[in-house]
């Protein structure tokens, strides 16, 4: 089964992180960074993407490398718990709102991109 927002514009969803995040007083640099670590994107990559406004099915699918720490994002989205959801993709778009969701209720940048270990 496949999910609409697969097909969704990855761009399209970018302007709302990013508008999410300003309306927080954080940075589009900064919803940027949280992308980059989680996808492996360089900066000329991810804005090639987001210019191409290739869809999320293929923007997971061309990420270099998803971060080998992305068992460390936890929690709830949207009702769900991330860690939980079964199928790859919706996962890593679920971890990609739960990263964005982070950034815009004031949590450290290195504790989004898990660089202190959790106790």
């Amino acid at each position: 089964m496949s999910h609409r927002i697969y097909k969704m514009s990855f761009a399209s969803v970018y302007l709302l992180y990013v508008q999410k995040a300003e309306r927080k007083k954080r940075t589009k640099a900064e919803v940027d960074a949280v992308i980059r670590w989680l996808t492996g994107y360089t900066a000329a990559g991810l804005a090639k993407q987001i210019k191409a406004e290739v869809d999320f099915e293929t923007f997971f699918a061309k990420a270099p490398k998803m971060n080998p720490k992305v068992s460390l994002i936890t929690g709830v989205v949207c009702g769900v718990r991330v860690e939980e959801v079964k199928d790859p993709l919706m996962r890593k778009i679920r971890y990609l709102d739960k990263l964005i969701d982070e950034l815009a209720r004031g949590k450290a940048m290195e504790k989004i991109l898990r660089e202190t270990a959790a106790l």
